[in-house]
């Protein structure tokens, strides 16, 4: 006979190999701290309705507690044979108080179990997500704040484009990165639901207080349906879905990081912290923490990925396969925290190449708009100005001119329109600072965007 805790039908032994291949303990282990704290609430509600004595709650608490010091010491053996953490804790608390360990999973399955451990972990996690959010939020607001009167080129398809402020640079990923925060807080209200006496899919017979269970474990409601309970990983994909839009930005914001970095731009030197050096070529100085979070975000989409594949096609309600669902989750809650981490840390000592990135910011004709907008303020219609500014352009290129060196008189080749005020139209300064629309890269709107995203912060923190 079996003498698997779910034996009684069996007459034969598992082979080695299943066991093997059927065990999660080597992964779900890590679930130990969510798992016990179920099985204590679960033990109060069903003392509570008088399933079990105070004796025998009294006996599963002290026995759970000293299992959690067992873990953490690392004196407690896990055995793949008894297949994941539930069984593993509920098998050693048997041994340990008896008969009343066997009672524990009165009104509960390892399915409603395993689900509540899940959602508990995932909702620790993502706290510790959204704080390291606030972190590099807050090192980004700091750094535009430093910074603000550094000039640097804006650029679309990689071309020099129009010249921005650097700060207006930084404050677009805050931006990006406040919305990951409010991703993740929005994720974790809709996981925010107590899936444990769902039972294995149906319910239970026994009269059950999902609601003391739920307050004990900080749930804000219990789930509605108990086959939805135990079936589904929603909640788990839209967090992977929004560590991937996370990762996503970092690996943007990595990439510029590497481009600046590179000698043909020198607009920033990152820090020795966040750099290694080559092993054949001594002057090496290489972005690898860049490099890596850029790397690791396909990891991370691979999770998400994973997971989806995992659920697409099974039935209601809980199947094996779903015990595919930790590793992904796992790994990618790892990635995430350790990118933003370092990440964090990589943009607190970046220094900046100011004169470089000025430089820059003129090159390359980007206050050409700036001069068919001037065009447009003498009447020329836009379309026109466009044109107009294309050739000036294109004069210059051939003839070796940037717009601030044209002399008035080729200027004025091209429309009668054009006076000396072009210089001043054209200079880096008053295209940056003329750019006054709600949103833009003038100085007075970046420190009004600073300041509105610092108070965005305190009501995050509030």
């Amino acid at each position: 006979m079996s003498k698997k805790m779910w034996g009684g039908r069996f007459t034969q032994k598992t082979d080695e190999k299943v066991d093997d291949f059927n065990a999660s303990i080597d992964f779900d282990k890590r679930l130990y701290r969510q798992d016990i704290a179920g099985s204590k609430a679960h033990a109060i509600m069903l003392h509570a309705k008088g399933i079990l004595t105070e004796d025998e709650k009294n006996a599963i608490i002290s026995g759970l507690d000293k299992i959690i010091v067992d873990i953490e010491s690392g004196k407690f053996e896990f055995k793949n044979e008894l297949e994941d953490i539930h069984m593993n804790i509920e098998s050693v608390l048997t041994d340990s108080i008896g008969a009343a360990g066997k009672k524990l999973h009165t009104a509960r399955s390892r399915n409603d179990q395993v689900a509540v451990d899940i959602r508990l972990f995932m909702l620790d996690e993502i706290s510790d997500i959204a704080k390291l959010l606030e972190e590099l939020l807050h090192t980004l607001l700091v750094t535009a704040e430093d910074n603000i009167e550094v000039v640097m080129p804006g650029y679309t398809h990689l071309q020099r484009a129009q010249p921005i402020r650097f700060s207006h640079h930084i404050l677009a990923y805050f931006e990006m990165f406040k919305r990951d925060h409010a991703r993740l807080s929005d994720c974790a209200s809709r996981m925010n639901a107590l899936p444990l006496g769902s039972g294995a899919l149906a319910g239970t017979t026994f009269d059950i207080d999902r609601e003391l269970v739920a307050k004990a474990l900080g749930f804000a409601s219990v789930t509605n349906n108990s086959l939805d309970s135990v079936s589904d990983r929603d909640f788990a994909i839209e967090f992977l879905s929004a560590a991937s839009i996370i990762m996503m930005h970092l690996s943007r914001f990595c990439e510029e990081i590497i481009i600046w970095n590179s000698a043909e731009f020198s607009f920033i030197e990152i820090s020795d912290s966040y750099t290694t050096g080559s092993s054949i070529m001594p002057q090496k100085k290489n972005p690898d923490v860049a490099e890596l979070i850029r790397g690791k975000t396909g990891r991370v989409y691979g999770s998400l990925v994973s997971l989806l594949t995992t659920m697409k096609s099974l039935p209601l309600a809980y199947n094996k396969d779903m015990q595919e669902d930790k590793e992904p989750i796992f790994d990618a809650v790892d990635t995430v925290k350790d990118c933003v981490e370092l990440f964090t840390g990589m943009i607190k000592e970046i220094k900046l190449n100011a004169p470089r990135m000025e430089e820059a910011a003129f090159g390359s004709f980007t206050t050409a708009t700036d001069l068919a907008d001037y065009l447009v303020t003498k009447d020329v219609p836009f379309r026109e100005a466009h044109e107009i500014t294309g050739k000036v352009v294109r004069f210059c290129i051939d003839n070796g001119y940037d717009l601030r060196s044209l002399p008035l008189e080729d200027y004025q080749k091209f429309s009668d329109k054009i006076d000396s005020e072009v210089y001043i139209k054209t200079s880096l300064t008053n295209s940056v600072e003329g750019k006054r629309s709600y949103g833009g890269t003038c100085k007075s709107e970046v420190e009004r965007q600073i300041g509105i995203a610092f108070e965005s912060l305190k009501n995050i923190n509030a």
